[in-house]
Protein backbone atom coordinates (compact mmCIF):
# COMPACT_ATOMS: atom_id res chain seq x y z
CA UNK A 1 0.00 0.00 0.00
CA UNK A 2 1.31 3.45 -0.82
CA UNK A 3 0.38 6.81 -1.78
CA UNK A 4 1.37 10.23 -2.72
CA UNK A 5 0.37 12.20 0.09
CA UNK A 6 1.77 9.65 3.07
CA UNK A 7 4.81 9.55 1.14
CA UNK A 8 6.03 12.79 2.08
CA UNK A 9 7.56 11.57 5.24
CA UNK A 10 10.68 10.71 7.68
CA UNK A 11 11.30 7.16 8.39
CA UNK A 12 11.23 7.07 12.35
CA UNK A 13 13.61 4.91 14.41
CA UNK A 14 12.71 3.99 17.96
CA UNK A 15 15.66 2.53 20.48
CA UNK A 16 13.96 1.57 22.78
CA UNK A 17 15.12 1.69 26.26
CA UNK A 18 13.60 -0.81 29.27
CA UNK A 19 13.83 2.61 31.70
CA UNK A 20 11.88 4.55 29.58
CA UNK A 21 9.36 2.40 28.35
CA UNK A 22 6.02 1.37 29.43
CA UNK A 23 3.33 -1.72 27.58
CA UNK A 24 -0.18 -1.22 27.39
CA UNK A 25 -2.25 -4.17 26.67
CA UNK A 26 -5.29 -3.08 25.02
CA UNK A 27 -8.68 -4.71 26.14
CA UNK A 28 -7.97 -8.27 26.00
CA UNK A 29 -11.20 -9.50 28.25
CA UNK A 30 -13.55 -11.82 28.34
CA UNK A 31 -16.24 -9.46 26.59
CA UNK A 32 -14.23 -8.94 23.43
CA UNK A 33 -12.48 -12.43 23.49
CA UNK A 34 -14.10 -15.16 24.84
CA UNK A 35 -17.22 -17.16 23.75
CA UNK A 36 -20.23 -16.12 25.45
CA UNK A 37 -19.04 -12.28 25.63
CA UNK A 38 -21.00 -9.59 24.24
CA UNK A 39 -19.07 -8.03 21.24
CA UNK A 40 -16.30 -11.16 21.03
CA UNK A 41 -13.81 -10.97 17.98
CA UNK A 42 -13.07 -14.26 16.79
CA UNK A 43 -9.27 -15.74 16.55
CA UNK A 44 -7.97 -14.13 19.86
CA UNK A 45 -6.41 -17.09 20.25
CA UNK A 46 -3.43 -16.12 17.48
CA UNK A 47 -2.54 -13.09 19.97
CA UNK A 48 -1.83 -14.70 22.84
CA UNK A 49 1.27 -16.44 22.20
CA UNK A 50 3.18 -13.21 21.00
CA UNK A 51 1.62 -11.13 23.56
CA UNK A 52 2.54 -12.88 26.45
CA UNK A 53 6.05 -13.23 24.81
CA UNK A 54 6.00 -9.38 25.00
CA UNK A 55 4.78 -9.21 28.53
CA UNK A 56 6.97 -11.82 29.93
CA UNK A 57 10.46 -10.17 28.08
CA UNK A 58 9.31 -6.58 29.56
CA UNK A 59 8.64 -8.30 33.51
CA UNK A 60 12.24 -9.98 32.80
CA UNK A 61 13.53 -6.04 32.35
CA UNK A 62 11.71 -4.14 35.12
CA UNK A 63 9.26 -2.45 32.28
CA UNK A 64 5.83 -1.77 33.55
CA UNK A 65 3.00 -3.51 32.33
CA UNK A 66 -0.73 -1.76 31.94
CA UNK A 67 -3.61 -3.50 31.50
CA UNK A 68 -6.41 -1.09 30.14
CA UNK A 69 -9.45 -1.94 31.02
CA UNK A 70 -13.18 -0.91 28.61
CA UNK A 71 -15.56 -0.43 31.47
CA UNK A 72 -19.01 1.14 31.41
CA UNK A 73 -20.83 2.20 34.46
CA UNK A 74 -24.84 0.84 33.02
CA UNK A 75 -26.50 3.31 35.73
CA UNK A 76 -25.05 6.10 33.55
CA UNK A 77 -27.57 7.76 30.90
CA UNK A 78 -25.58 9.25 27.84
CA UNK A 79 -22.53 6.70 27.74
CA UNK A 80 -21.31 7.24 24.56
CA UNK A 81 -20.17 4.19 23.82
CA UNK A 82 -23.08 1.99 25.34
CA UNK A 83 -25.59 4.51 22.92
CA UNK A 84 -23.37 3.39 20.04
CA UNK A 85 -22.18 -0.30 20.33
CA UNK A 86 -24.59 -1.31 23.34
CA UNK A 87 -24.05 -3.19 26.17
CA UNK A 88 -20.51 -4.26 26.92
CA UNK A 89 -18.04 -4.44 29.12
CA UNK A 90 -19.85 -3.31 32.60
CA UNK A 91 -18.06 -2.71 35.51
CA UNK A 92 -18.21 -5.84 38.06
CA UNK A 93 -19.09 -8.28 35.08
CA UNK A 94 -17.12 -11.41 34.34
CA UNK A 95 -16.92 -9.75 30.51
CA UNK A 96 -14.48 -6.85 32.27
CA UNK A 97 -12.10 -9.65 33.34
CA UNK A 98 -8.56 -9.77 31.49
CA UNK A 99 -8.36 -12.89 29.60
CA UNK A 100 -6.77 -15.88 31.95
CA UNK A 101 -4.17 -17.24 29.29
CA UNK A 102 -2.11 -13.90 29.59
CA UNK A 103 -1.67 -13.98 33.53
CA UNK A 104 -2.04 -10.68 34.67
CA UNK A 105 -0.10 -10.48 38.36
CA UNK A 106 -1.35 -8.58 40.85
CA UNK A 107 1.74 -6.28 40.18
CA UNK A 108 0.97 -5.03 37.08
CA UNK A 109 -1.28 -1.68 36.73
CA UNK A 110 -4.75 -1.44 36.03
CA UNK A 111 -6.57 1.36 33.87
CA UNK A 112 -10.07 1.85 33.74
CA UNK A 113 -11.27 3.68 30.61
CA UNK A 114 -14.53 4.98 29.31
CA UNK A 115 -13.97 5.89 25.58
CA UNK A 116 -11.90 4.16 22.95
CA UNK A 117 -8.63 5.76 24.04
CA UNK A 118 -6.69 4.89 27.19
CA UNK A 119 -5.73 8.27 27.16
CA UNK A 120 -8.92 10.08 27.42
CA UNK A 121 -9.57 11.23 30.92
CA UNK A 122 -7.71 8.94 32.32
CA UNK A 123 -4.93 9.56 34.41
CA UNK A 124 -2.32 7.41 31.99
CA UNK A 125 -0.71 10.64 30.69
CA UNK A 126 0.07 11.64 34.54
CA UNK A 127 0.82 8.01 35.59
CA UNK A 128 3.79 7.52 32.48
CA UNK A 129 5.30 10.66 33.15
CA UNK A 130 5.77 10.23 37.02
CA UNK A 131 7.32 6.84 36.14
CA UNK A 132 9.44 8.86 33.29
CA UNK A 133 8.13 6.38 30.24
CA UNK A 134 7.89 8.34 26.79
CA UNK A 135 7.94 5.30 25.13
CA UNK A 136 5.45 2.54 24.37
CA UNK A 137 4.40 -0.52 23.45
CA UNK A 138 0.87 -1.04 22.36
CA UNK A 139 -1.16 -3.89 21.52
CA UNK A 140 -4.57 -5.57 22.01
CA UNK A 141 -8.02 -5.13 20.31
CA UNK A 142 -9.28 -3.88 18.12
CA UNK A 143 -6.04 -2.39 16.24
CA UNK A 144 -9.09 -0.23 14.21
CA UNK A 145 -10.53 1.37 17.17
CA UNK A 146 -9.49 1.38 20.80
CA UNK A 147 -5.80 0.54 19.83
CA UNK A 148 -5.32 3.10 16.88
CA UNK A 149 -7.53 5.44 19.27
CA UNK A 150 -4.78 4.91 21.87
CA UNK A 151 -2.15 5.41 19.57
CA UNK A 152 -3.32 8.27 18.26
CA UNK A 153 -3.40 9.97 21.59
CA UNK A 154 0.10 9.19 22.53
CA UNK A 155 1.64 10.87 19.27
CA UNK A 156 -0.28 14.00 19.97
CA UNK A 157 1.10 13.49 23.98
CA UNK A 158 4.62 13.46 22.60
CA UNK A 159 5.43 9.55 23.12
CA UNK A 160 7.15 7.59 20.95
CA UNK A 161 4.91 4.53 20.01
CA UNK A 162 5.69 1.30 18.92
CA UNK A 163 2.94 -1.03 17.60
CA UNK A 164 3.94 -5.30 17.02
CA UNK A 165 1.53 -6.13 14.41
CA UNK A 166 1.36 -9.82 15.10
CA UNK A 167 0.01 -8.72 18.55
CA UNK A 168 -3.08 -7.07 17.51
CA UNK A 169 -6.52 -8.21 15.50
CA UNK A 170 -8.71 -5.74 13.72
CA UNK A 171 -12.28 -6.10 12.70
CA UNK A 172 -11.37 -7.09 9.65
CA UNK A 173 -8.66 -7.81 7.39
CA UNK A 174 -9.32 -4.34 5.55
CA UNK A 175 -9.02 -2.64 8.65
CA UNK A 176 -6.38 -4.04 10.05
CA UNK A 177 -4.21 -3.42 7.01
CA UNK A 178 -5.00 0.18 6.59
CA UNK A 179 -4.99 1.17 10.48
CA UNK A 180 -1.33 -0.22 10.29
CA UNK A 181 -0.87 1.72 7.55
CA UNK A 182 -1.44 4.67 8.98
CA UNK A 183 0.09 4.11 12.61
CA UNK A 184 3.24 3.67 10.64
CA UNK A 185 2.64 6.40 8.33
CA UNK A 186 1.47 9.12 10.57
CA UNK A 187 1.72 8.07 14.69
CA UNK A 188 4.76 5.55 15.16
CA UNK A 189 6.86 2.31 14.21
CA UNK A 190 4.89 -1.10 13.11
CA UNK A 191 6.78 -3.76 14.26
CA UNK A 192 6.68 -7.62 15.21
CA UNK A 193 6.69 -9.46 18.87
CA UNK A 194 10.15 -10.84 18.28
CA UNK A 195 11.71 -7.64 17.18
CA UNK A 196 10.11 -5.86 19.77
CA UNK A 197 11.59 -8.00 22.32
CA UNK A 198 15.09 -7.84 20.81
CA UNK A 199 14.90 -4.53 20.52
CA UNK A 200 14.35 -4.03 24.62
CA UNK A 201 16.46 -6.49 25.47
CA UNK A 202 19.45 -4.79 23.40
CA UNK A 203 18.76 -1.34 23.43
CA UNK A 204 18.29 -1.54 19.02
CA UNK A 205 16.54 0.81 16.86
CA UNK A 206 12.74 -0.21 15.30
CA UNK A 207 12.30 0.67 11.92
CA UNK A 208 8.61 -0.45 10.59
CA UNK A 209 8.48 -3.35 9.01
CA UNK A 210 8.64 -3.84 5.57
CA UNK A 211 5.51 -4.25 3.69
CA UNK A 212 3.38 -2.14 6.30
CA UNK A 213 4.48 0.95 4.82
Amino acid sequence: MNDVFSSVRNEQTVVLDPARTAVLVIDMLNDFCKPGGKMVLPGYERLVPPQSAVIEAARALDVPVFWVIQSHDPRLRRDRELLKRGSHCLLGTWGVEIIDELKPRESDFRLYKHRYSAFFQTPLDLMLKDMTCDQLVVFGIVTNICVRSTVHDAFFNGYEVVVPEDCCAATGPREQESSLYDIATHFGVVSRSGQVIDALRHRKGLATVEGIA
